[in-house]
């Protein structure tokens, strides 16, 4: 493994793959209440936005899919998408060249696509998973060969897990996803894999789960 990084680099790095997994999970539960809203559901953005603690406001489907991607609010992707641009220069030393291009170029896409008067359509959707998708793909050619390619997947993993857990029915999932991360822990440190049951998951207070997951990793990171 690679000197250990500074903790300015690895919380960079933890967060570059927060935001870029936070952006591709967006998309995804954006389509799903797009498609719901014009099939079953005109309710179904305000549904979603609620558990970003957002009150969305639409007219219509496509007012729902311009509202949601470029409005104002916490989870708009060009602000998301921005984040992951900064964290991605700050940490540019320890990232692959095409991955880090492809971050750049996710970017330029939203905030190109933001100042454009053609009306949002599943294209920008597509081009936005396909740069995701290609970025993952650069990263893991040579996963886990430095210390900074754990941290960018714990905040992957992280975020898949939070995500997981607000949308899926299923929780088992998002408890694999959180013994995934406890492995990447052990790797790291030798920490105390910690293996959640996956019976009860109805007693389970998965907000707590994140929270003290998100907090071992800001330890380590400060150690």
């Amino acid at each position: 493994m690679e000197q250990l990084l500074t903790a300015n680099v690895a919380t960079n790095l933890y967060w570059l793959g927060r935001y870029i997994e936070r952006t591709e999970a967006t998309l995804n539960q954006i389509v799903i209440a797009y498609d719901k809203i014009i099939d079953v559901d005109k309710d179904a953005g305000i549904t979603l936005y609620s558990n970003f603690s957002t009150e969305l406001e639409y007219t219509n489907a496509q007012d729902f899919l311009e509202k949601a991607i470029f409005g104002e609010h916490a989870a708009n992707l060009e602000t998301l998408t921005g984040y992951a641009r900064e964290n991605a220069i700050i940490s540019r030393n320890h990232l692959n060249t095409q991955a880090f291009g492809e971050i750049i170029a996710l970017h330029a896409l939203f905030q190109r696509s933001s100042n454009s008067i053609i009306e949002i359509d599943y294209k920008l959707i597509d081009e936005a998973h396909s740069l995701i998708s290609e970025m993952w793909g650069e990263i893991s050619k040579a996963s886990y060969k430095k210390i900074s390619d754990y941290f960018l997947r714990l905040g992957q993993l992280v975020e898949k897990a939070d995500f997981t857990f607000r949308f899926d029915d299923d929780k088992t999932r998002g408890l694999t996803i959180v013994e995934d991360i406890h492995n990447l822990l052990h790797s790291l440190e030798g920490t105390e894999e910690i293996s959640v049951s996956q019976k009860q998951t109805q007693s389970i207070d998965y907000e707590a789960i994140i929270n003290e997951i998100h907090n071992k990793i800001q330890s380590l990171i400060i150690q």
